[in-house]
């Protein structure tokens, strides 16, 4: 009986320590996300402009020949 008491306190400690482990991994990312976040702003992309919308018609027009050239051949 006394080593399942032995069992069941090592397994205790084990996973206490797996849980304070982790509760102090998730710490310091929120930290240093914080303290990166200036740095991280200057390198992100700046989104493209999307092409205006007249030539939708154009492109669809475009495809539409393009699909039928492909297929009667």
């Amino acid at each position: 009986m006394s080593m399942i008491i032995d069992g069941l306190k090592l397994m205790i400690i084990g996973m206490l320590t797996v849980y304070v482990f982790l509760l102090i991994m998730i710490l310091c990312m929120n930290v240093l996300a914080k303290i990166l976040a200036p740095i991280a702003a200057k390198f992100e992309k700046k989104p493209e402009p999307k092409p205006a919308a007249g030539n939708d018609d154009a492109l669809r027009a475009a495809a539409a020949a393009a699909a039928f050239d492909a297929h009667s051949k």
